[in-house]
């Protein structure tokens, strides 16, 4: 079946595989390979933004290994030997896998055998040759770092070459009450950051958008800043800070109420974050 990859459509379906699903991404710049942990759609967060239909609070099920390998294995043959890039209508440009992510339709790491997977991912991409040149990438909330299973699989993650995508959209609880319904406060997600980054090459990824109005309140702007300040004095490793706004519809309640944050508000926070001397990159 003939289908084109854009930018505003990742669904996870559309490769007809269970885990293993083709996106082209924003924040990659090209071709995705997804990898989805969370097939039944459950996350221990809610964030208002989120794309995923009927998304309940949960973990992810057991794993199936053995469908994830022939997934993962047909799949890479498919892109690298095969006819994906026409089938999937993929620009001349982009037809390179810029990445393996492990993201999917819920918190990733909720995963019971989650270390056991990032190694058989690893595993199977080094094999058919698409690591070390493609990334690997976890994207994440963060919110289970300070469990052993978890840091087990950022061990893993670093050594084929990857690197984490920490989630933290506000450094105010009541932001994140709001943006992410989460009952985590900013300092235990920042501890989580700290050890993230002393296993792994990490990032932060943040959304910026206006929720009902709101706007990127000032008070969000200085506690974001603020935040930083401290990964800085604390020697917290952070190669890249990430924004980015809206770019598909959301499925949760509050929908109606969000807007894009536009890009000139993006661009000038992205100025005071460079004053802090970290790299930015900005995704509208």
């Amino acid at each position: 079946m003939s289908s084109t990859l854009t930018t505003t459509d990742h669904s996870r379906d559309i490769a007809g595989l269970k885990y293993i699903y083709p996106v082209i991404s924003r924040r990659a710049s090209g071709l995705s390979i997804g990898v989805n942990f969370n097939t039944n759609n459950a996350c221990n967060w809610r964030c208002v933004y989120c794309q995923v239909p009927e998304l309940t609070l949960g973990t992810a099920p057991n794993m199936d290994f053995k469908l994830l390998e022939d997934e993962l294995r047909f799949f890479l043959n498919n892109v690298v030997h095969g006819d994906f890039y026409q089938r999937f209508n993929i620009d001349e440009d982009q037809r390179v896998i810029k990445d393996i992510a492990i993201s999917g339709n819920g918190e990733p790491t909720t995963l019971k055998d989650f270390a056991k997977a990032v190694e058989l991912i690893g595993a199977i991409a080094t094999e058919l040759g698409v690591f070390p040149q493609s990334n690997f990438v976890l994207i994440t909330n963060g919110s289970l770092v300070h469990l052993p299973r978890v840091q087990q699989g950022l061990k893993a993650l670093k050594n084929y070459g990857g690197e984490v995508w920490f989630k933290f959209d506000s450094a105010t609880d009541a932001g994140r009450t709001l943006i992410n319904h989460c009952a985590q406060s900013w300092q235990a997600s920042l501890k989580n950051l700290a050890l993230s980054a002393s296993l792994c090459p990490t990032k932060l990824q943040t959304c910026l958008l206006d929720y009902d109005g709101l706007g990127f309140s000032d008070a969000e702007q200085e506690a974001f800043l603020n935040l930083l300040g401290i990964i800085k004095k604390n020697n917290i490793s952070i190669t890249t800070v990430m924004l980015y706004t809206l770019a598909r519809a959301s499925l949760q309640p509050e929908a109606n109420l969000l807007k894009k944050l536009p890009l000139d508000e993006l661009s000038d926070f992205a100025i005071k974050i460079k004053a802090l001397d970290y790299a930015v990159s900005i995704n509208a």
